[in-house]
């Protein structure tokens, strides 16, 4: 699991490389001992052996949005409202509260649906996030801000978070509201949680293993 101030003490929570290599004869169009005969195989026919290039690491976008725009989420909590907008490929999510916000129910919101396998609740998943308390606005844990995805088991987090994700799709960005009760009842200092903070979670589910 990556580390970070709020993943490695509380468990809630890494460049790409690219190899191209071009192979190539040389021969005089008078030699005709270079060529292949029609009974010789070819480089397609015995097989190359170039690798293939190793996919790219992925990333989190740090960059913030442009502008808020339309909301993909409005929600009106018991106090206070949270408005939520999920990552694109370039920018971080957008979240936006009015606050103090607090829930007394955890409410998950689909943002935009993956296409991928749906995660089971004990998968081991790599997401990018980012945490926002309810009660004054402030990030307090972003992988956005990072730019490296974090990677961890669903039932080695907060019951929230696990609640967010499970029976997602891979590739789903997806937002809660968490009440105290479904994240730090007793709040987390290191992160300036305090007992009974409410939590939002803009999340993108980047893949899931079993």
């Amino acid at each position: 699991m990556n580390s970070s101030r709020v993943s490695a003490s509380v468990a809630l929570l890494a460049g790409a490389a690219s190899l191209v290599m071009t192979l190539s004869a040389c021969g005089s169009d008078s030699d005709t001992s270079s060529k292949p005969s029609a009974s010789s195989p070819s480089i397609a026919q015995v097989g190359s052996s170039i690798p293939e290039a190793p996919p790219a690491t992925p990333s989190c976008p740090t960059a913030a949005p442009a502008s808020a725009g339309t909301p993909e989420w409005t929600l009106a909590g018991t106090t206070g409202n949270v408005e939520v907008s999920g990552s694109t490929d370039t920018t971080a999510p957008y979240v936006k509260v009015g606050g103090p916000f607090s829930v007394t129910e955890t409410q998950v919101h689909t943002l935009k649906a993956g296409d991928g396998p749906v995660v089971s609740p004990t998968a081991t998943v790599l997401v990018c996030y980012m945490g926002v308390n309810g009660r004054d606005g402030s990030v307090f844990d972003s992988s956005y801000e990072r730019g490296t995805p974090a990677d961890f088991p669903l039932n080695g987090v907060v019951p929230g978070f696990q609640k967010a994700i499970a029976g997602q799709k891979v590739g789903s960005t997806v937002a809660v509201a968490m009440n105290s009760a479904d994240g730090y009842p007793n709040g987390q200092p290191a992160a300036g949680i305090q007992a009974g903070d409410s939590l939002v979670f803009a999340i993108k589910i980047l893949d899931a293993t079993a």
